[in-house]
């Protein structure tokens, strides 16, 4: 009987050492996710790859459009000299992501010989595995990749992953601007952060 009361107690210390170390490691990858994407590197690279989202009819979604503006000043400043536009088709009825980007692009004076894309990816991942063969057949070699802030730490190390000389930068502005939505995106991203770990995709 004294045995089980000892093994039980252990039992119990044991389960309570594990919950509370499962909820530091997501405590402290949330708290650099969200440090990670408040950090942005201003230096110059061949290309910005500009992750995809959502797009509503012809037109870029109030976040994709984020990206997009953000793209085009690299571009327009210098950062870049090529724009590289991800992202498939998300309604049937719907336009690829990549080409709602480079029309909008486009509008807003980048030359259209300056811009490339890719119309197959569903995922961040394949957004950048398939920007990287685009840019493999145009000896584009050092990236600067756009997207939300809380996305950037998940979809940078994920470009590392692939081979890519990559840096973050994330909009200057972002279209999750209450605490609810930017809870939600966090708990979101690090979820995937810790798949991308596990899974590597």
């Amino acid at each position: 009987m004294l045995n089980d009361k000892i093994s039980k107690k252990w039992l119990g210390l044991v389960t309570m050492a594990v919950i509370s170390a499962l909820l530091l490691a997501i405590a402290s990858t949330a708290t650099s996710i969200y440090l990670y994407g408040s950090s942005s590197n201003n230096i110059k690279a061949d290309a910005a790859i500009v992750l995809g989202a959502a797009v509503w009819g012809e037109e870029p979604s109030p976040v994709f459009r984020e990206r997009i503006n953000h793209a085009i000043n690299l571009y327009k400043n210098g950062s870049v000299k090529t724009i590289i536009f991800t992202g498939g088709v998300g309604e049937s009825n719907e336009p690829p992501e990549a080409i709602v980007g480079k029309n909008y692009a486009i509008a807003q004076q980048v030359k259209a010989a300056d811009i490339l894309t890719e119309t197959q990816s569903r995922t961040t991942h394949q957004n950048l595995k398939n920007a990287l063969e685009v840019a493999n057949d145009y000896q584009l070699t050092k990236f600067l990749i756009v997207s939300d802030p809380l996305h950037m730490k998940r979809a940078v190390l994920m470009a590392q992953g692939l081979g890519m000389d990559a840096y973050s930068s994330p909009t200057p502005t972002t279209r999750y601007r209450s605490f609810r939505s930017q809870m939600a995106f966090l708990s979101r991203e690090t979820y995937f952060y810790f798949f991308y770990l596990v899974f590597k995709f």
